[in-house]
């Protein structure tokens, strides 16, 4: 247990060094959004989210239809075996490609930064060091996340949507936003939140 803590400890404080080092572009909110090329989809590590977050991968598929879409699961979590290959990349870290605190290690980010990732989707709604680390290697790229989670300058792009715990219905939200984004709609029961 405690040597948990002293990596978790480690790991938070090589992220608040790099958090100190970025800087981030500037976006136009929603015309940023509406056109993307490169598009990161950070998948949660329970099995139920993932369940849950496989229903609205066509949703997601419909909506940015011109948009390259990777999938990139928690390290030491295998997807491929329950998630639909077609239409989708799908990248799973192995250990050699994780520091021991946790974190992405350069070589890996460098492979993600080659797909020049221009949006990237946390669907995380605990904390996890490695997503952390992934996102705050994207300073150019629209973050998006779960409002109230981890905000800036991890997210530049916060949904927040009125559903405390209702996973399903909090993935349904923020993949309905998404696309009422893109389509020039309004959303319904979410609130946006743009970082500076």
């Amino acid at each position: 247990m405690k040597m948990m803590n002293f990596k978790s400890l480690i790991a938070k404080f090589q992220l608040s060094q790099q958090k100190g080092q970025l800087k981030f572009g500037e976006f136009s909110f929603p015309d940023s959004l509406k056109s993307p090329k490169h598009m990161l989809v950070c998948l949660p590590d329970g099995l139920r989210e993932l369940t849950l977050v496989k229903q609205f991968l066509p949703m997601l598929g419909e909506t940015f239809r011109t948009a390259d879409i990777t999938l990139l699961a928690m390290p030491g979590v295998r997807v491929s075996d329950i998630y639909p290959r077609k239409g989708f990349n799908i990248l799973s870290p192995s250990a050699e490609q994780v520091t021991w605190t946790g974190l992405a290690k350069k070589s890996f980010l460098k492979l993600l930064a080659d797909y020049k990732f221009d949006v990237i989707i946390d669907l995380n709604f605990e904390s996890s060091q490695f997503t952390s680390s992934v996102l705050l290697n994207f300073p150019n790229a629209i973050r998006v996340g779960k409002g109230n989670h981890r905000g800036e300058p991890f997210y530049n792009l916060e949904i927040k949507t009125r559903y405390l715990r209702d996973e399903r219905n909090i993935y349904k939200s923020l993949f309905d936003t998404l696309g009422a984004i893109k389509t020039g709609r309004a959303p319904s029961s979410t609130t946006l939140h743009s970082n500076p």
